[in-house]
């Protein structure tokens, strides 16, 4: 831990020495922004609504290109292989940078990643077809409690944060539902709506996309969702539980200190207008504003959360 602490401190201290003198970086030409999953999910949704205003804004294409595999692995264990440049950037999701080195080796550390800003988050929710029997939570829970294993719900991908909330709202409530994981939200959502599950630990963008077709029984917010105004929170509902898919940007760790301040301020710019807030919020995320700055500390404190998590559920040792 003291030799990761003098690792930030030093990389903090040499952004610091680089702005100091007045270094500069620019964009030499399109984009390169790599989503390490399939097309379709949150983190494709959400580059797709930057790309527009990044041309706006910095008069150069942000293209958009895939590279799954792993559950994000294969991208991220490729990421420091390739140009410091600046006009290469890829996607990070939290907690899947955390849980997935300490379950083994994948190519990449946690700390090995140059995350410059992360700024958005998709809430964890509990989501019923409209048609489901259960209205609310209270429902949900009364059902596993009296029939132990036979409440299944699916969600995106094992030791993800729709795993990680299945297991801590499990211990919460001192229930049994079954979790069945799928390749991404796209297919645990089919699932639910083909009735292959009971109900399904999504995001309220699932919400959003689907509209009237389900029922959010709760929102793992601080406070309602303003795009769900009817909808509760779990800790309105006596749960402790506030979470969900975290998603940012990162650099190859040889970008330089002025290459990675250039990129913070800039998705900074565009997470700050106005109407890509709207955007975001209208398609069901929740803003974030963390930038290279407060990076360290965001992620030391998710890291922790995360690993006691993993690891109070059998996932790491």
């Amino acid at each position: 831990m003291l030799r990761r602490s003098i690792l930030k401190a030093g990389a903090a201290m040499a952004l610091a020495m680089a702005l100091g003198t007045g270094a500069q970086a620019e964009l030499n030409g399109p984009v390169n922004y790599v989503i390490p999953f399939g097309p379709g999910g949150e983190s494709d949704i959400s580059a797709r609504l930057q790309q527009p205003f990044f041309k706006d804004k910095f008069g150069q294409d942000m293209v958009v290109n895939y590279q799954p595999g792993g559950g994000g692995a294969v991208g991220w264990a490729s990421l420091n292989g390739l140009s410091g440049d600046g006009q290469t950037i890829m996607g990070v999701n939290l907690p899947h940078i955390v849980i997935k080195p300490a379950q083994k080796d994948v190519g990449f550390t946690t700390d090995g990643l140059n995350t410059f800003y992360m700024f958005h988050f998709t809430p964890d929710a509990i989501v019923v077809p409209a048609d489901s029997p259960y209205q609310s939570l209270a429902d949900l829970v009364e059902d596993a409690k009296a029939n132990p294993g036979q409440v299944t719900m699916s969600g995106s991908g094992k030791a993800s944060a729709n795993h990680l909330a299945q297991i801590k709202f499990d211990k919460m409530t001192g229930a049994l539902t079954t979790y069945v994981p799928f390749k991404g939200t796209g297919a645990s959502t089919t699932a639910l709506l083909g009735n292959q599950v009971k109900a399904q630990w999504g995001y309220t963008t699932v919400g959003a996309k689907q509209g009237e077709a389900v029922r959010m029984l709760a929102v793992a917010m601080e406070e309602r969702h303003p795009l769900f105004p009817d909808v509760p929170t779990f800790k309105e509902l006596g749960y402790d539980m506030v979470g969900g898919a975290y998603r940012g940007i990162a650099l190859p760790n040889t970008a330089s200190a002025e290459t990675t301040q250039m990129w913070s301020d800039m998705i900074g710019e565009i997470n700050a207008d106005p109407a890509f807030r709207q955007q975001m919020l209208d398609g069901g995320f929740a803003l974030l504003d963390v930038d290279a700055a407060g990076m360290a500390d965001f992620m030391a404190a998710r890291t922790e959360e995360y690993l006691n998590d993993a690891r109070e559920a059998g996932l790491i040792e």
